[in-house]
C-alpha cells in the first residue's frame, strides 16, 4: 500500500510526489501524522451519544479551507508522527475507553496506511465501527481502498459554486469530485442503520456548513442531496461557522444570523427533509473547538 505515496494521487490534487522523499500540496510524508485522539462530544448525537466518539485527528489537509477551524492541524502542522502499529494500537485504546467508534477526521491523505492500520487494529481486536469524516474533496479510486473497512461515512458537502470552492479552498472541479465521492460512499455503506439507543452502526450523513452570503448556495446543496438519496441518508445541517482569524475575504469575518438559518431549514423542511440534524444554542464558539497542543499518545 505505501507504493501508493510514491507518485501520490490519493486526491483530486493528483500531485504525483514521492511521498517518500518530498511533499505536494497537502504537506503531508509517508508516515501518519496525528494532533489528537481522545474521546470526541460535538458529533451528531447518533455519532457521539453520550460515551464520546473515539476521534483521531489528522495533522494536515488536502483541501485547507480559508476558513477551517482546525487551521492549527491543518496549516501549522501540528501533531506527532506515529508509526502505524501505534495507531492501531490508540484505536483500541479508545475502544477500551468507551469510544461509540473509531472517528478517522481529516483521513484523505492517509488511506493507505490507514488502511493497513484499521485491519491490523481488527486483528487485534476492534470490533466499534469506523467512521471516515472527510472534506468530500476524494478520489473515487482512493474510496474504493477502503470498500469494507468503513461503517460510516461523514462527509462535506461545502459548496455548490466551483468559483467559490476555488476561491476560498483552492479546489477546481469540487462540485463534480464531491458528488462522485458520496456516491461511492452510499454504494458502500447503503442506507443508514441505528442500534435501539439510536447509535449509528451504517450509513452515511452528510454535512453542510453555511457560510456567510451564501445562504442559496446552501439551499441548492441541500436539494440535490434530498432528490439524489431521498430518506436514505441524514443531512446535518450547521450554524456553527464561526471566524477564527481575520480573513482577507471581508465577507467570512461575520458568522451565520439565527434568521438566515431558520430561513435555510425552513427550506430543507418544505422539500420534504426529516432525516436531519440542526444546531441549536450556542454553537458559534471557539470552545467547541479541541485542544491540539501538548497531546499524549
Amino acid at each position: 500500500m505505501k507504493d501508493l505515496l510514491a507518485k501520490c494521487k490519493l486526491c483530486p490534487r493528483n500531485c504525483n510526489v514521492n511521498r517518500h522523499k518530498e511533499v505536494g500540496f497537502c504537506k503531508a510524508k509517508d508516515s501518519i501524522k496525528i494532533a489528537r485522539a481522545d474521546l470526541y462530544y460535538y458529533e451528531e448525537p447518533c455519532i457521539s451519544g453520550d460515551s464520546g466518539s473515539g476521534a483521531i485527528f489528522f495533522s494536515y489537509c488536502n483541501l485547507k479551507c480559508l476558513f477551517c477551524q482546525n487551521y492549527e492541524i491543518s496549516e501549522e502542522n501540528i501533531g506527532k508522527e506515529i508509526s502505524i502499529e501505534k495507531f492501531s494500537d490508540i484505536c483500541l485504546k479508545l475502544q477500551k475507553k468507551g469510544a461509540l467508534n473509531i472517528n478517522l477526521i481529516t483521513p484523505t491523505h492517509y488511506i493507505p496506511l490507514i488502511k493497513e492500520g484499521l485491519m491490523l487494529a481488527k486483528e487485534k481486536g476492534l470490533t466499534i465501527p469506523i467512521v471516515y469524516n472527510t472534506s468530500s474533496y476524494e478520489n473515487v479510486e482512493s474510496l474504493k481502498l477502503l470498500d469494507g473497512l468503513i461503517d460510516i461515512y461523514l462527509p462535506d458537502f461545502k459548496y455548490y459554486n466551483d468559483e467559490i470552492a476555488i476561491k476560498y479552498s483552492s479546489a477546481r472541479n469540487y462540485v463534480n469530485v464531491c458528488k462522485k465521492a458520496i456516491a461511492e460512499m452510499y454504494r458502500q455503506v447503503g442506507k443508514s442503520m441505528f442500534d435501539d439507543n439510536g447509535i449509528m452502526k451504517k450509513g452515511v450523513i452528510v454535512r453542510h456548513l453555511l457560510l456567510p452570503n451564501m445562504e442559496n448556495d446552501s439551499k441548492k446543496i441541500i436539494e440535490y442531496l434530498y432528490k439524489t438519496y431521498k430518506d436514505d441518508i441524514y443531512i446535518s445541517i450547521m450554524n456553527q461557522y464561526t471566524p477564527m482569524k481575520k480573513l482577507k475575504y471581508e465577507e467570512l469575518n461575520h458568522k451565520i444570523s439565527d434568521d438566515v438559518y431558520d430561513d435555510v431549514i425552513n427550506f430543507a423542511y418544505d422539500l420534504g427533509i426529516r432525516n436531519a440534524f440542526i444546531q441549536e444554542g450556542e454553537t458559534q464558539k471557539k470552545s467547541f473547538i479541541p485542544d491540539f497542543r501538548n497531546q499524549e499518545f
